[in-house]
């Protein structure tokens, strides 16, 4: 069994949800308290073991490659100023040369397109797959986990959760089979299906381990929903040939690529932090005795 040694971000979505804010900045860019949400999926790779970030760009996204780039003046500057904490947590969040690549994805046709421009940085081993606009909140991380049960299984990992029965047309949605260690066999995949039809109500959130064998089957894959090339119909192709595990988080999940997702991060994670909560609480309790 192969090693997850690499992660795809695909970050070349243009953010119009956050308009006029991702004009000029990427929307992977925007800032969850003290960081920017791209760096919160960053960590949670790294502490899975991802030795080789891979971010699929697009056009005015250069603002994602400066942030992961070394600063030399910067880290100058705060050296003789004697900030050494927040230099240390600087250079703590910076990768090591050569663990970073960058591909461009030249035409928005879908996830699944984004995905296969990552063919040849990925190679013949199995990846995670993280999407860049979700932050998972959790005592250890989303990934971490799925790696562990990928350790156990092999085959390909998804990480699901539950939502209410009656809204599983807003999420694709998967069928459960035999339980297997952290969540179970995964027996469908249906995107949006009506609650009549649907399998269960476990729903894909936004990490996946998958094994090569995807970029062939994208590399031809039609457009589908939305005129997209779309990552689900691979995968169930892929399921015809390969098993599939959906591994149960039960912890937060943040969908900062809507403003009302963005802002309960925002919250959830100042609330999170010792420094912050007091100084939050008392705010939200000021603000909310004036209603």
């Amino acid at each position: 069994m192969k090693k997850i040694r690499k992660a795809v971000f695909p970050v070349a979505g243009l953010g119009t949800r956050f308009l006029p804010a991702t004009k000029a900045l990427p929307k992977e860019m925007l800032t969850v308290v003290d960081k920017p949400v791209i760096q919160y999926v960053v960590n949670e790779a790294r502490e899975a073991g991802i030795e080789h970030l891979i971010f699929v760009t697009g056009r005015n996204k250069s603002a994602i490659e400066d942030h992961f780039d070394v600063q030399v003046e910067l880290y100058e500057t705060l050296s003789r100023r004697g900030r050494t904490e927040i230099l240390e947590r600087l250079e703590a969040m910076q990768p090591e040369p050569g663990q970073v690549s960058y591909t461009r994805q030249q035409v928005p046709l879908g996830l699944g397109h984004a995905v296969w421009c990552a063919r040849e940085l990925v190679g013949d081993e199995p990846f995670a797959l993280l999407l860049p606009d979700m932050i998972m909140q959790s005592e250890t991380g989303c990934m971490k986990q799925m790696v562990e049960l990928y350790e156990q299984t092999g085959g390909n990992i998804l990480a699901v959760e539950e939502c209410d029965p009656t809204e599983t047309h807003k999420y694709g949605i998967v069928g459960r089979g035999k339980d297997a260690y952290t969540g179970f066999e995964i027996t469908a995949m249906v995107e949006k299906p009506e609650p009549e039809d649907a399998p269960s109500n476990f729903y894909i959130n936004g990490r996946y381990i998958l094994q090569p064998e995807i970029f062939a089957l994208l590399e031809n894959q039609e457009t589908g929903a939305g005129g997209e090339i779309q990552i689900t119909d691979a995968m169930l192709r892929l399921h015809a040939t390969q098993p599939f595990y959906a591994h149960i988080f039960t912890g937060n999940t943040f969908d900062c690529g809507s403003p009302e997702g963005f802002i309960k991060a925002n919250l959830a994670l100042a609330l999170d932090s010792p420094q912050l909560k007091p100084h939050v609480l008392r705010f939200m309790r000021s603000f909310l005795n004036q209603e």
